[in-house]
């Protein structure tokens, strides 16, 4: 039975090459979209979704993700002399008093699926959730996890968010293959990681959300690693699919693509036009901008 997901796994080990140098002090999920880092956007989309325990999955020289959900005393104490009471408590409620945050260290960088296995001791015999932070999904009404937890408690299964994509990305991405498609979702009947355009079993994209069984752990055990030695995370829910029914589910929302600079552009200008402050100015500067060139 798939019971109430209460635990969210944050892979954030990997380097964020794509945005060096900046990256190479300031870790990827970092890096801040309007006013916020893209993980705390993950976060709270998590919490939104009742989860209350939040793993972070990281390497051993990336402090920033710890410090940021530690508290900072010195600032607390600065902002509180100053009388400054709202931006105390932007700093203060990173995290609700009821959730935990737990830091595990993946020792080699071996791959998404080995991220996940890294989590194992504190997630358990559970379902849990899986948030990239680095694909950031906005939408007005509920988040894109909350969207998988609750299809995966009415149809006790495991969950996977996906989009299409051209068909010319497919190399890029996770390509699942479905049956009995209704509506947002649909049975997986095969996963392929990153296969070539003509071979590519459809164009739902795997992005990053999951909802997965804990019997994922057991599979990824058994997982011989792949190209670059790593173990993938598709390569488990292959092995899953066969055994439990896994649905592929079209997310609302849109996604940004934030591992790439496009992406966090595109995003951060989304989120300004969003902001009730931030929204004119924001437009009449697209307007300036566009008119110049």
């Amino acid at each position: 039975m798939m019971s109430r997901v209460r635990c969210a796994v944050f892979p954030v080990a990997g380097l964020g090459t794509r945005f060096l140098p900046a990256t190479k002090t300031v870790p990827k999920e970092m890096l801040p979209v309007v006013d916020r880092p893209l993980i705390q956007y993950a976060v709270d989309e998590a919490i939104g979704a009742g989860c209350d325990t939040l793993v972070f999955v990281t390497n051993r020289y990336k402090h920033a993700v710890a410090d940021y959900f530690d508290k900072a005393y010195e600032l607390e104490q600065k902002l509180e002399r100053a009388g400054k009471s709202e931006l105390l408590a932007v700093i203060r409620d990173v995290l609700p008093r009821h959730v935990r945050a737990v830091f595990v260290t993946q020792t080699e960088a071996l791959g998404l699926g080995h991220a996940v296995l890294c989590a194992r001791p504190v997630v358990g015999d559970q379902p849990f959730a899986v948030i990239l932070p680095d694909d950031l999904i906005w939408n007005r009404g509920a988040g894109a996890t909350k969207q998988l937890v609750e299809l995966a408690g009415r149809e006790q299964a495991t969950v996977i968010a996906v989009q299409d994509v051209p068909i010319e990305q497919t190399r890029s991405y996770g390509i699942v293959a479905t049956r009995d498609f209704v509506g947002r979702h649909g049975e997986i009947s095969a996963i392929v990681e990153k296969p070539r355009p003509e071979e590519a079993p459809s164009t739902l994209a795997v992005v990053g959300r999951y909802v997965l069984s804990p019997r994922i752990f057991d599979l990824l055990e058994a997982t011989r690693p792949g190209a670059g030695g790593e173990i993938q995370l598709t390569d488990g829910i292959a092995a899953l699919l066969k055994e439990q029914k896994t649905l592929a589910y079209r997310f609302e929302g849109r996604r940004f693509d934030c591992g790439s600079r496009m992406g966090l552009i595109e995003a951060t200008l989304q989120y300004a036009l969003e902001d009730d402050t931030l929204a004119e100015p924001t437009l009449a500067l697209m307007r300036q901008a566009l008119g110049e060139r």
